[in-house]
């Protein structure tokens, strides 16, 4: 005989939860930017390229999302300088995406700059 106790329970959505602008810590946020409001790490030494793994990405991207938010940190002009998830915005622009999660966080030169190479995958 099944038990019907299971249908009583009512589960909350992650954004139920936390809200869709969660506070992650001291000085961060999560939210979805429109992907116009993102501009390039001046002086990004790496390239994203539009290969054979890119599409792999993009398919994903259509599929599951973006899994992973990008980091970004205000801009001095408007919007967001993306520090980590060059990758990602180029896939959301491939997808047709108009916005992609992000984690956006007030940090120096310095800081962003060890960000953006630790987050470089070998």
């Amino acid at each position: 005989m099944k038990s019907k106790s299971a249908e009583k329970v009512k589960l909350k959505s992650f954004d139920d939860l936390f809200g869709t602008d969660t506070l992650v810590g001291a000085g961060e946020t999560v939210a979805s930017v429109p992907l116009c409001q993102l501009h390039t790490f001046k002086d990004h030494p790496f390239r994203v390229l539009d290969d054979e793994k890119m599409q792999e990405t993009v398919e994903s991207v259509r599929k599951y999302g973006v899994l992973i938010p990008g980091i970004v940190r205000p801009h001095s002009e408007s919007g967001y300088e993306v520090v980590a998830g060059h990758r990602r915005w180029r896939a959301c622009e491939l997808a047709g995406l108009e916005e992609m999660p992000v984690i956006i966080r007030d940090m120096d030169d310095d800081t962003a700059v060890v960000i953006m190479v630790d987050s470089v995958r070998p």
